[in-house]
């Protein structure tokens, strides 16, 4: 006997078992016939859940509400610099959810994260906008939101503060929260 795959119909829920041999083609669910290789995409600008086949990922999908790209190719992008003056109009008025990285140049775990920070801000460009404040630079800021430690990031979702970390943290441990703060409806 063959082996099987097994894949869950997106349509109508229905486990098919579908023959090794026969999974490169193009399978159909066998209640329902609907195509089993669609995708679920969420829009990061809205958060929409779209529906499409995978083989439309390199045709630029669009979200269906917001007609926002659903595939960003990787575009570099890189943190915006904030400062005492700037930080209500870039971070507080912002359409999309915002990351505030709190750090000074001769911080070693800030200068440690940073990398992070700037891929942080180009795998999530069109859903969150990431901003450096440097505190040493900026402290009216920083006393406002009681930077004691750095580095230390914030999280703005629709101008306000919905959570704080701080260290230098791994990759994974920031993007769990930065998933939290995207405006999705």
């Amino acid at each position: 006997m063959p082996e099987n795959v097994i894949i869950r119909c997106l349509n109508c829920g229905t486990k098919n078992r579908i023959p090794q041999k026969k999974f490169q083609g193009r399978s159909v669910c066998g209640k329902c016939a609907a195509p089993l290789d669609d995708l679920i995409i969420r829009c990061l600008k809205c958060g929409t859940k779209n529906r499409m086949p995978e083989d439309r990922l390199n045709q630029k999908p669009l979200c269906g509400k917001c007609r926002e790209h659903l595939v960003i190719t990787q575009q570099k992008t890189t943190p915006l610099e904030v400062t005492d003056i700037t930080f209500a109009r870039e971070v507080l008025t912002s359409d999309t959810s915002v990351l505030v990285d709190c750090w000074a140049p001769w911080c070693g775990p800030c200068k440690q994260l940073s990398p992070i920070i700037n891929e942080l801000a180009s795998d999530y460009a069109n859903g969150v906008k990431v901003t450096k404040l440097n505190v040493d630079e900026n402290p009216l800021t920083a006393l406002q939101y009681g930077i004691h430690s750095i580095p230390t990031m914030l999280f703005f979702k629709e101008g306000k503060l919905v959570q704080r970390l701080t260290g230098a943290l791994p990759k994974e441990e920031i993007e769990k929260n930065l998933l939290s703060i995207i405006k999705t409806n």
